[in-house]
């Protein structure tokens, strides 16, 4: 038996969007997933079209289940940052995602195999007992659980390249 037939997939793996960085901070941020990893880790900047002066890259990772919290506690003591981790859900194991922004902080939600955020059973119980016959305070507390407020402000970031794109229509005939 080789070493090559005895290699075994990565137990997990998943993508890091990092949506705003300052320029100056870019090594850092790269040079802190290579410690979360355990490997070097190298991305490729551009600008980001929303916040003049800052940088966005994505880097697809593969590691050991729980290298998406590592990365995401690697990277949420820079306020500066807006950031999102994902960890794909592997055999026996729950996905993850991870929301950072300066204003709101970090979020985790599990995810389900296909990428949906899972809200568990006692975080639906405890909206509805927080939220009483209040319909709206029940929308405001599963808005919450979904992380719906960190969606909405990486929203903007996540679509910046889309800013750039040039569509050119041509009238034939």
């Amino acid at each position: 038996m080789t070493a090559a037939s005895t290699r075994h997939a990565p137990a997990a793996r998943g993508v890091l969007y990092v949506h705003s960085s300052p320029r100056a901070l870019c090594p850092h941020v790269e040079w802190a997933v290579s410690r979360a990893l355990g490997e070097a880790a190298h991305f490729d900047w551009s600008e980001q079209p929303v916040l003049k002066g800052a940088q966005r890259a994505e880097f697809y990772w593969e590691g050991p289940a729980g290298s998406g919290a590592a990365l995401a506690s690697a990277l949420h003591g820079w306020e500066q940052l807006r950031f999102e981790v994902t960890e794909d859900a592997g055999f026996g194991v729950d996905g993850g995602r991870w929301f950072h922004t300066p204003e709101l902080g970090i979020f985790f939600a599990q995810t389900d195999t296909v990428g949906n955020i899972v809200i568990p059973e006692d975080r639906v119980r405890n909206a509805l007992v927080a939220a009483g016959t209040n319909a709206l305070d029940l929308h405001r507390e599963l808005r919450l659980a979904l992380g719906q407020a960190w969606d909405d402000a990486l929203e903007p970031f996540r679509h910046a390249s889309d800013m750039n794109a040039v569509i050119w229509l041509h009238q034939v005939g």
